[in-house]
């Protein structure tokens, strides 16, 4: 059976509309009020993708998050009332795959949540074998979706490990935040804010052991993107 997509809200009305939309292009789906109910559906159920509120009672969005993390990579689009950049930007640094404003429109939602199960889809084998990428002493198993630093494992996000393959991929070659954001939710996610990038390049930097100022995989190229060191 496929696996569902959990949605995580305290407003029923909210919930039931995403739960209709949802279930229009063929996803199962499985709701949870609070954040305590959600941690045990994500238990039981193990679910493709969760659609998280960021205010709930019992256990908070950012908090459930954060627990959530430490167990699994599984791509979480946050919601919220919370609208403003900075507090997208903080969402997604502490975990979010994706933010999307309340109140939102269900089908751009919905266009978001498959845009993300998408990309997770192509960064855990959805594709053709495609073989090894070494970058230093990155390998970068692109079949198995895992990257090893001097042979030890490297835990990346999809989004992170996607990034990291545009950037390698394109050897040396400056890649603008509009390219980058093209790579994790493709060209149709226009709207997508590309401080979004910088979080997921700091985020990824920071996994890879990277120190302030002495770049090993990754170049900031100001006024114009990122490239990989060449």
């Amino acid at each position: 059976m496929t696996a569902p997509i959990l949605v995580v809200d305290d407003d029923p009305k909210i919930v039931s509309l995403v739960r209709t939309y949802l279930e229009r292009e063929g996803l199962r789906v499985i709701t949870a009020a609070d954040g305590r109910g959600a941690l045990n559906a994500f238990t039981e159920f193990r679910p493709a993708l969760i659609v998280l509120d960021l205010m709930l009672p019992e256990l908070d969005g950012l908090a459930l998050m954060r627990i959530i993390r430490e167990r699994s990579d599984v791509p979480i689009v946050m919601v919220s009332a919370r609208g403003q950049v900075a507090d997208r930007v903080y969402g997604i640094h502490e975990g979010a795959d994706d933010y999307l404003a309340k109140p939102f429109s269900p089908a751009e939602l919905v266009v978001r949540v498959k845009a993300v199960l998408r990309r997770a889809k192509d960064a855990n084998g959805g594709h053709d074998a495609r073989g090894i990428l070494e970058h230093g002493d990155l390998t970068i198993d692109l079949d198995r979706v895992e990257v090893r630093r001097d042979g030890e494992p490297v835990s990346l996000t999809p989004a992170e490990f996607r990034l990291l393959v545009a950037l390698v991929q394109a050897r040396g070659r400056v890649l603008s935040r509009q390219a980058l954001l093209d790579s994790l939710y493709g060209p149709a996610q226009g709207e997508a804010l590309e401080r979004t990038v910088d979080v997921h390049i700091g985020r990824l930097r920071d996994k890879l052991g990277e120190q302030v100022g002495e770049p090993r995989y990754i170049v900031t190229v100001r006024g114009l993107g990122y490239r990989s060191v060449a």
